[in-house]
C-alpha cells in the first residue's frame, strides 16, 4: 500500500532545500559585506595614518627650518664689542638671505608706520598696536632732527644714528640691517624715509626674535618646498595664540579647539585629526606641537587634501560592491537552480508515486479481473447455451411471433458477446506484461494491421495513406501485443472521424537508435486536458465499453522499451508518435 504524501508537506519539500540554500547565501553576503566594511575601516585608519606621518613630516620640516634661521638670525645679530665701537661678524650667504627675508618683512611694518604719519593718522596709541599685533619689543619714530616723535613704550637708551635706510628703494634692502647697539638682548635696525624726513627704528628681544624667525621660516617653506599638490592650507600659531603664518583659506574654528590646542602645547597629545568638508573638497584637518629650541613653541594647523585617499577608498568599496553583487547573481542562479532541480525530483517522485499507485491499483484490479472473468463467464456461457436452445426448440410456429422471438434471442445472443468482449479486454489489460519477443518486420506487422482495418476504414470513408520506404526495419516484439496496440490506435483514429477524412501512417528512423512510427488523423481532435488524461485508465470519452484500449496500447509500447507521444489540437486532428527501439536490418 502506498501513502499518499499530503500537499502541504510536499509544498514545503519543494522549498526547503532552496531556502536553505538562500540562508546560505544570505549569510555568507552578510559575512562578505561586514568583512568589507570592516576592511574599509582598516583602510580609512591606516590612510588617516600614512596622511598623519605626512603632516607631521610637514611640520618636522619647518621646525628645522625656522630652528636653522633663528641659529643663523642669532648669529648675525651677535657682534663683538671692543670700548664703544662695534664690530659685525662676517656673513654667510645663507645669513645674508635669512637677514633680507628679516628685513623685508621688519620694513613692511615699517612701510604701514610711515604710511600712517605721512597721513598724519599715527599717534603712540596707534604705535602700541602695532607693536603689540607684530609681537615687536618697540617702535621709535625719529625727525630729521633724530628727536623722539613717536614711542611704543618708554625707552632710556639712545640708540646710535646706524646707516641711512630708504625703505621705498628694494634694491638697497641688503645693507639696511645691522646692529646698533648692544642694549641688553635686543636687537634693532633703524630705516630713514627717502627725503631725510625722519626714521623708524624697530627694536626685537631673544623671545620676539624666535616669533619672527619661525614667522619667516612658514613663509620660507611655503614658498621654498612646494606642497601645494598636496597641502590646501596652513598655519602656525605661538603658544600665546598669535598668529605665526597662514598660507589658504582656514576652515571654520575646530570645536573644543581650546581644550585640543591646550593638551597639545601640554604634549598630552602628538597629534589631531579630523575629517572634514570645506569648500566642496574634502580635507583632513590636523593638528600639531611645533618645538623651538627644544621647548613648546606653538602649533601648526594644515590641511591635507583627501582625493586620493578618497579614490583609493571609493575604488576598494566599488570592489566590494561588486563582489558582493557576483556573490549575491550566483546566490541567486544557485537558488533558482537548486528550485527546477527540486521541483523535477519532487515531480519525478510524485510520478513515481502515481506509477506506484497505479501498479497497486492495477494489480487489485488484474486479481479482481481474474475473479470477475470466472465468476461472470461462468453465467454467460449458461445464458449463452440456454439462448441458444431456446431458439432451436421453442421457437413459436406462428411466423410473427417467431420473428419476434428471434429478435428477443439476438439480442441476448448480442449483448452475451459484448459482455464478453468487456471482460476479454479487461482481462487482457492485465496480461500485457508477459511478452514474448521475437524480431520481426515492423512494416509486415504494420501491413497486416491496414489489412484487416481497410474494409472497415472504406465503409466509413476513411482513407488510409502510407508514408515509408521499405527499409525492412526489425524491432524485437511480441507481434499479437504489439498488432493489438496500433490497432487501438489506429480505431481511435477512425472513431474521431465523423464523416469523411484521413489516416496517414509512416515510418522514418529517429535519435537513439530507434524507429518512429507516426499515426495521424484529421479527426475532431483532443484538449490538453483530455491528451494528459488519455492513457489514464480511470479515464474515457466513450460512451460504451470500458475506454481501455489506448491504455492497453499505452502499457504493450512501454513494454516494449518504447515511448508514445501525443500531439492534437481541436478541430485539427490528433498525431500519435511512437518510438520502439530498433534490433537489426535483415539482409536483403
Amino acid at each position: 500500500m502506498v501513502i499518499k504524501m499530503p500537499y502541504e508537506k510536499k509544498k514545503i519539500q519543494q522549498y526547503i532545500i532552496p531556502l536553505t540554500a538562500f540562508l546560505f547565501v544570505a549569510i555568507f553576503v552578510f559575512l562578505v559585506l561586514i568583512m568589507g566594511i570592516m576592511d574599509l575601516r582598516r583602510l580609512d585608519k591606516a590612510l588617516i595614518g600614512f596622511m598623519e606621518n605626512r603632516g607631521l613630516d610637514i611640520v618636522a620640516t619647518i621646525e628645522n627650518v625656522a630652528q636653522e634661521d633663528l641659529n643663523y638670525l642669532r648669529r648675525t645679530l651677535r657682534e663683538k664689542q671692543e670700548g664703544r665701537q662695534l664690530t659685525p661678524i662676517p656673513l654667510t650667504d645663507k645669513e645674508h638671505s635669512i637677514q633680507e627675508f628679516l628685513v623685508k618683512s621688519l620694513a613692511e611694518v615699517a612701510r604701514e608706520i610711515d604710511v600712517k604719519w605721512q597721513e598724519e593718522h599715527l599717534n603712540e596709541e596707534d604705535l602700541k598696536l602695532i607693536a603689540q599685533r607684530e609681537n615687536l619689543s618697540f617702535v621709535i619714530v625719529l625727525n630729521e632732527l633724530g628727536e623722539i616723535v613717536f614711542q611704543s613704550k618708554k625707552y632710556y637708551h639712545d640708540p646710535s644714528t646706524g646707516e641711512d635706510i630708504d625703505i621705498t628703494n628694494q634694491e638697497n634692502i641688503m645693507g639696511l640691517f645691522r646692529r646698533l647697539g648692544k642694549l641688553g638682548d635686543i636687537g634693532y635696525i633703524a630705516l630713514r624715509r627717502k627725503d631725510g624726513s625722519g626714521s623708524i627704528i624697530i627694536a626685537l628681544d631673544a623671545g620676539r626674535l624666535k616669533y619672527w624667525s619661525t614667522k619667516i621660516a612658514v613663509k620660507k617653506v611655503i614658498n621654498e618646498v612646494g606642497w601645494k599638490k598636496e597641502l590646501a592650507y596652513l598655519m602656525l600659531m605661538d603658544r600665546h595664540g598669535k598668529k605665526l603664518g597662514q598660507e589658504g583659506d582656514i576652515p571654520r574654528k575646530i570645536k573644543d579647539a581650546s581644550i585640543i590646542t591646550q593638551d597639545i602645547l601640554a604634549e598630552k597629545i602628538t597629534i589631531y585629526s579630523r575629517k572634514i568638508l570645506f569648500n566642496e573638497k574634502r580635507f583632513l584637518d590636523i593638528l600639531a606641537p611645533i618645538r623651538l629650541d627644544n621647548e613648546m613653541a606653538g602649533y601648526a594647523r594644515l590641511g591635507l587634501k583627501w582625493d586620493r585617499a578618497e579614490g583609493i577608498i571609493k575604488e576598494n568599496r566599488n570592489h566590494i560592491i561588486i563582489s558582493t553583487i557576483f556573490i549575491v547573481l550566483i546566490g541567486i542562479v544557485s537558488i533558482w537552480g537548486l528550485y527546477l532541480y527540486q521541483r523535477r525530483h519532487l515531480a519525478r517522485m510524485e510520478e513515481m508515486g502515481k506509477r506506484l499507485q497505479r501498479a497497486e491499483r492495477l494489480s487489485s484490479m488484474g486479481q479482481l479481473a481474474a475473479g470477475v472473468a470466472h465468476e461472470i463467464r461462468n453465467p454467460l456461457n449458461a445464458i449463452s447455451m440456454a439462448s441458444q436452445r431456446l431458439r432451436r426448440e421453442y421457437s413459436p410456429r406462428d411466423k410473427e411471433k417467431g420473428k419476434e422471438f428471434s429478435r428477443i434471442t439476438e439480442i441476448i445472443r448480442d449483448e452475451i458477446r459484448r459482455l464478453n468482449g468487456i471482460i476479454e479486454e479487461f482481462v487482457t489489460f492485465f496480461r500485457i506484461r508477459r511478452l514474448d519477443l521475437k524480431n520481426r518486420s515492423l512494416e509486415e506487422v504494420l501491413g497486416k494491421i491496414i489489412g484487416l482495418m481497410k474494409e472497415e476504414a472504406t465503409g466509413k470513408g476513411v482513407a488510409i495513406k502510407t508514408l515509408w520506404r521499405s527499409n525492412n526495419i526489425m524491432v524485437s516484439m511480441d507481434e499479437d501485443k504489439l498488432k493489438q496496440a496500433f490497432y487501438n490506435i489506429l480505431k481511435n483514429a477512425m472513431e474521431s472521424i465523423s464523416d469523411s477524412g484521413t489516416i496517414t501512417l509512416s515510418v522514418h528512423p529517429a535519435e537513439a537508435n530507434r524507429v518512429a512510427v507516426r499515426i495521424s488523423d484529421t479527426g475532431s481532435g483532443l484538449t490538453p486536458e483530455q491528451v494528459e488524461h488519455i492513457f489514464n485508465p480511470e479515464y474515457t470519452t466513450k460512451e460504451k465499453g470500458l475506454g481501455l484500449g489506448l491504455t492497453l496500447s499505452h502499457e504493450i509500447i512501454r513494454g516494449h522499451k518504447g515511448e508514445i507521444h501525443v500531439q492534437s489540437k481541436m478541430g485539427s486532428g490528433t498525431t500519435f508518435e511512437i518510438l520502439l527501439p530498433v534490433e537489426k536490418k535483415a539482409k536483403k
